[in-house]
């Protein structure tokens, strides 16, 4: 669980993000447009395991948002009657036929929310949720008029999405470009764990490759224009694995190679867009070496660490947002 401080009283507009990615169950409470409480709790996943069948991923949801229930509403600026709409990912892009039966979890819990309160409910996409939290945490000024470009890179996507936003001020994402195969979180967590970490396998992949001191001079990676492939990747670290390279030293060669290929991917789009910021979000790009070899082009934003990673955050800041055009 994290908290942030409010920066209005404790009588304003209070909303509730809720969403239920396969990996992680989040529920976020923002008032007046500030974070004031987020909870989460990742999915069990079984040792050697690669991650969960959606049925499995359903089930924990629905046993763990209880317990998260109880834990953000015990903030003690929050009182039932302050609650004023909730928001909840519905779907994993903002596509037709965008589906994931992990979020009917999350859907499920806001309706009754919405229901027992007789407050709006609010859909979005679990990826307009990571860039709005994105767009929250980092330091990119943007007016509500303007585009920007935001790379959404975690286990489950590796987009490039054109953003700007609608008349209700919900920022709305076009696909521009992005992986042709494997995602680049696919690619840290299968490398991991070949190693024999438990999944997922980011966060301690980043401090081994943090205590690597090895150099890899120019990586040889696959992009084309805004288009990236990154099976060979995972080749890669494998015959790196086998060859018992150090632990340490694969995980390092791995956020490199991953940087290469965003790092191309972004040249590429400064070429095409070069006045449009450039906006990172999504689990991936909390990783150290990523975010550093990146910080070193210009006009480029990152979301927090903290809300790099699957949050319900965004969904309810966008919730607010939304409610707040309705009712102005």
């Amino acid at each position: 669980m994290n908290s942030y401080n409010m920066q209005s009283n404790n009588r304003g507009i209070f909303t509730l993000g809720v969403d239920t990615s396969n990996y992680t169950t989040s529920l976020s409470l923002v008032c007046d447009g500030n974070i004031v409480k987020n909870a989460r709790k990742l999915l069990p996943v079984a040792e050697n395991e690669r991650g969960l069948r959606q049925s499995d991923a359903l089930f924990h949801h629905i046993k763990a948002l209880p317990e998260l229930c109880k834990e953000l509403f015990s903030y003690s600026g929050y009182s039932s009657e302050l609650l004023s709409a909730v928001g909840v990912s519905s779907r994993p892009r903002s596509i037709q036929g965008s589906y994931m039966p992990c979020f009917l979890a999350g859907i499920n819990f806001a309706s009754a929310v919405s229901g027992a309160l007789k407050i709006p409910m609010y859909e979005f996409s679990h990826q307009q949720g990571h860039i709005a939290a994105a767009v929250f945490s980092s330091e990119m000024k943007t007016d509500r008029l303007e585009k920007f470009i935001s790379f959404h890179v975690s286990g489950g996507t590796t987009d490039i999405v054109m953003c700007k936003y609608d008349s209700e001020g919900i920022v709305q994402c076009e696909k521009i470009g992005g992986t042709s195969d494997l995602n680049a979180g696919q690619a840290i967590d299968r490398t991991g764990v070949l190693m024999g970490l438990r999944f997922p396998c980011g966060k301690e992949l980043d401090a081994m490759s943090q205590k690597s001191s090895a150099k890899f001079g120019k990586i040889k990676v696959s992009v084309k224009g805004l288009e990236c492939s990154l099976s060979g990747l995972e080749n890669k670290t494998k015959k790196m694995i086998a060859e018992k390279i150090s632990r340490e030293d694969t995980a390092a060669f791995l956020f490199e190679y991953i940087s290469s290929v965003l790092c191309a991917l972004t040249e590429n789009l400064k070429n095409i867009y070069p006045d449009i910021p450039v906006l990172f979000a999504g689990g991936v790009m909390s990783n150290t070496r990523i975010r550093n070899n990146l910080s070193k082009l210009g006009n480029v934003f990152f979301a927090s660490k903290e809300l790099s990673s699957d949050n319900a955050c965004g969904t309810a800041l966008l919730a607010f947002t939304k409610f707040q055009m309705e009712n102005s």
